[in-house]
């Protein structure tokens, strides 16, 4: 199966297994069922002293920041707390260069206790993704704790209508950051290939 460029899914909880985890872990089966090449970064697992100090030449900062520039699109996902995103994915976000997601299309994620919330993606999340140059940042999935439950065998399972608007989300990431052809609809038929009898 071919792909166009891989995908970054980047964990930004500080805790896993997670929510907003299982949100992002949805979205890159998906994501390789339409052909992409997934990678995977979690921010928790980078070195916290170098991510305090804003060490930026930390061989595994390095990694990470060389993981996202060879993406072709990149997904992130976190918990929000207190309106906002995590503290361990700002930390990681504030080492970046300014260049960092510059042509790339970027699907933030989030999972959260309360509706209230979901304004977090636009408000905190959004504006940070902008200004690290994205070409274009989709509109976010936002979930809350009753829409990403836990099985009595450890898994998280998604509420039908979440599962619907991540499908949604894939596609559009698939089309305009992956340059992937839709699932849905016909195949365009060139004109040369029209028969028709009157």
């Amino acid at each position: 199966m071919s792909t166009s460029g891989s995908v970054l899914l980047v964990a930004g909880s500080p805790s896993a297994p997670s929510r907003s985890s299982a949100l992002l872990e949805a979205v890159g089966t998906r994501l390789a069922l339409r052909g992409a090449r997934i990678e995977r970064l979690s921010v928790r697992e980078l070195p916290a002293q170098a991510l305090l100090s804003a060490d930026a030449s930390h061989p595994q900062l390095q990694r990470a920041a060389d993981q996202l520039a060879q993406a072709r699109a990149v997904v992130i996902a976190t918990p929000v707390y207190k309106a906002a995103y995590t503290g361990v994915l700002k930390a990681f976000l504030d080492l970046l260069p300014q260049s960092a997601l510059k042509g790339k299309t970027v699907l933030p994620l989030a999972s959260g206790g309360s509706p209230h919330h979901m304004l977090a993606l636009d408000y905190a999340l959004r504006p940070v993704l902008q200004s690290l140059a994205a070409r274009h940042v989709l509109a976010g999935v936002y979930a809350t704790d009753s829409q990403v439950t836990l099985t009595p065998e450890g898994a998280y399972q998604l509420h039908s209508d979440l599962a619907q608007r991540l499908d949604d989300s894939v596609e559009t990431l698939a089309f305009e950051g992956l340059h992937l052809k839709p699932l849905q609809g016909f195949e365009p038929v060139h004109f040369s290939q029209v028969r028709c009898s009157a």
